[in-house]
């Protein structure tokens, strides 16, 4: 029950819902400081002016003819998209009811076909599927760009969907009904136009819908603030007023639990990113659930699950942060408060998720930043209540990451993992709790020789003395005499951790090569919840910066590289923590990639949803600049400064973070006089820089090469 809108961190790509005027391609508010409107590159805020895009073309020129226009670069490219491009790549799949969807992308489609096929069918090496959506199709016959961003559809047939379309990449999106019998948009359906907007299905003739109504009806972080009861057959102006929220709200949405026998409706008011407030709907009754602000609820059949943020204190008992808590929901709603606790975290673990199956709760535990998962058997409505009683998964290999990408709740225990590690390809696993054990049914080909690398964890102190875990992937029998070629990458924001993973790319574009590759999981992340999430918000978010340092020096301590041979890598709130990286610690680091970022942090506010972050960094508006303007790239950059070379590469489309912080940057570098000040715009792919796979191999190979060719 978990709102969306509390899960489009910075560098999620998760699907927008978005609308023409909330787009965030009109100009940024204008400023009222005095110092702001001195701001010399205040004309590139304006995305698509005239001006802003010959300085984008003329940038972009500059680097492609300094890092792409080659062979080499060709060859990374054509690398990098064999692997995004591949028809033996794992084809995952979403249950609904009998049959399996599939979202796909590869050379023959660039734009993707949303597809299904039966289980005995995808069992086969080489299964038949059925098309519903060809989107490059779509886009010939409507003369469109369009990318799909994802499908709702009703429950329990699954025949009409709520299809989302971005013009360009970004989170805003058209909304379209479609017809899975017909394979077509269904005619004078639900249609909205291009914003951010919020849908979910009532029933077949109802939807919630939450959009820019008109002036006002929108957060001040570009969300929807109304979200509306809409009926089959009128107009969007005769939709029914459920809630409104404030303007400085988050978002507001709804949404409704089909689940027979339980069904039930509810509104979710996201105060921020951390803090929100749920209502349980009875026609025009909205009954609070009680829980604090910043923990999340989740309802599911007779029970409520509160996964805590901060301890809490309730019903005489306290109840640690990060834990996972359970009662029945009419008991909670009728005022008891004895919760049981299904998981307490310690210093090593923290909560990376949860599933329902139709009889079982199965939760994702890191250990260390490594997976494991277990099963809870809820006690029974009829019979003795003998508690909810565990059991392990097994089956996690070390140093990878387990987790449930899809389960049946509504129907049977069924479940689907993925588990891969930074060397073993990943592996799609399917089980039913109490009948059938995992079995694999598809598996990740390998793009690159394993073998010839081993990963390993490190610790390490930060400046504070706490103990930061990173992964290093490196060539076996490595020389620790400074000299390897280093990428180390790093997040460090909004509870988002960095767990193991396999990339075919990051394989052939920077391990074949002989590089070494780490992933820091400083502060600021999830790998050990809220706590360390917790420790590097607004005034501490500098103890994410010193996290990532100490790795650096640590990889330069332990002779793994050098300053000169030590890049960086990073994107959105993670081009943020590179901003920091090249003014705070430019002895450190020989390149850095500073990806989709923020830079201006006394502006981002008013930039694109900048707005909705300010739980995380502060409000520069008021006494915390103190504080924001220590760690705000574009206001420490210094014309005397000694940095590192630096890419900047965005996307004009990026309506989540917006292009024009790295443009700012970049102009701002090159008139300080520093020369190695590299730049690149593309016009799609919204926040995830991509529209297509050929678009991302292109972004991918820019980096990589950008990076190879400095650390030299």
């Amino acid at each position: 029950m978990k709102s969306v809108w509390l899960m489009l961190a910075l560098g999620a790509t998760l699907t927008g819902m978005s609308n023409a005027n909330t787009r965030n391609d009109k100009p940024a508010k204008a400023p009222t400081d005095t110092k702001v409107t001195d701001d010399p590159y205040l004309w590139l805020e304006d995305i698509h002016g005239e001006r802003s895009m010959a300085w984008v073309k003329q940038e972009n020129a500059r680097t492609i003819k300094r890092f792409a226009d080659n062979a080499g670069f060709d060859k990374t490219q054509d690398e990098i998209l064999q692997v995004l491009d591949s028809d033996a790549r794992i084809p995952y799949v979403s249950r609904m009811g009998g049959e399996l969807y599939n979202f796909w992308r590869d050379k023959t489609h660039p734009r993707g076909v949303w597809r299904r096929t039966t289980l005995a069918e995808y069992r086969q090496p080489s299964p038949k599927w059925e098309v519903l959506l060809d989107i490059d199709a779509l886009n010939k016959a409507e003369g469109k760009r369009w990318v799909f961003k994802g499908v709702q559809c009703l429950k329990p047939k699954y025949e009409r969907c709520l299809v989302s379309l971005s013009p360009d990449g970004g989170d805003a999106v058209a909304v379209r009904e479609f017809s899975i019998p017909h394979k077509a948009f269904v005619k004078d359906g639900f249609d909205l136009p291009v914003a951010k907007s919020q849908v979910a299905w009532i029933d077949e003739n109802t939807i919630y819908v939450g959009t820019d109504f008109g002036p006002g009806s929108m957060t001040e972080s570009s969300y929807p603030r109304i979200t509306k009861e809409w009926k089959r057959g009128t107009p969007l102006s005769a939709a029914t007023t459920v809630y409104e929220g404030k303007t400085d709200d988050l978002a507001v949405s709804a949404f409704h639990d089909r689940t027979p026998g339980y069904e039930r409706d509810f509104v979710s008011v996201a105060k921020d990113f951390f803090h929100s407030q749920m209502f349980l709907r009875n026609g025009a009754k909205l009954t609070h659930i009680d829980v604090p602000t910043d923990a999340s609820a989740d309802a599911h059949r007779e029970w409520l699950l509160v996964q805590t943020k901060s301890p809490w204190t309730t019903g005489g008992n306290t109840y640690a942060s990060g834990s996972l808590l359970a009662i029945r929901f009419d008991d909670f709603m009728a005022g008891k408060r004895q919760f049981t606790v299904l998981f307490k975290p310690d210093e090593h673990t923290a909560l990376s998720g949860y599933a329902w199956t139709r009889h079982h709760l199965i939760i994702d535990v890191l250990d260390d930043v490594k997976s494991r998962l277990e099963v809870l058997t809820p006690p029974q409505m009829a019979g003795p209540d003998n508690g909810w009683q565990p059991r392990t998964l097994p089956g996690a290999p070390a140093l990878s990451t387990v987790s449930v990408v899809d389960t049946d709740p509504d129907h049977s225990d069924e479940y689907w993992l993925d588990v891969a590690g930074f060397l073993t390809p990943s592996s799609l696993e399917r089980g039913v709790l109490d009948s059938t054990p995992a079995e694999t049914i598809k598996q990740e080909p390998a793009f690159f020789d394993a073998s010839k690398f081993t990963v390993s964890q490190h610790f390490v102190s930060s400046k504070d003395g706490t103990r930061v875990p990173y992964f290093e992937i490196a060539p076996k029998g490595i020389k620790l005499d400074g000299s390897n070629r280093t990428l180390l990458y790093g997040y460090g924001g909004f509870e988002i951790s960095l767990l193991p993973h396999y990339s075919g790319s990051i394989g052939r574009a920077w391990l074949d090569r002989g590089g070494v590759y780490v992933v820091a999981n400083i502060r600021g992340g999830g790998e050990y919840g809220p706590r360390w999430h917790q420790a590097a918000l607004k005034a501490n978010r500098p103890r994410a910066y010193e996290d990532f340092a100490a790795v650096a020096e640590d990889l330069i301590k332990r002779g793994v590289t050098s300053a000169k041979h030590l890049g960086a890598e990073g994107g959105s709130n993670g081009g943020l923590l590179m901003g920091n990286m090249l003014t705070m610690y430019p002895q450190l680091f020989g390149a850095i990639a500073c990806e989709v970022p923020l830079l201006d942090m006394k502006r981002y506010s008013h930039l694109s949803a900048g707005a909705s972050w300010m739980a995380e960094y502060g409000n520069p508006d008021t006494s915390d600049w103190n504080f924001i303007k220590t760690f705000s790239p574009y206001q420490n950059v210094k014309r005397d400064g000694h940095y590192p070379p630096v890419l900047f590469y965005t996307t004009t489309s990026d309506d989540r973070v917006g292009p024009v912080q790295a443009r700012k940057m970049a102009a701002k570098m090159l008139a300080q006089g520093h020369p190695d000040v590299w730049f690149y715009e593309n016009l799609e792919g919204g926040h995830g820089a991509g529209a297509d796979n050929k678009q991302s191999a292109h972004m991918h190979a820019l980096a990589y090469d950008f990076l190879w060719d400095q650390l030299k």
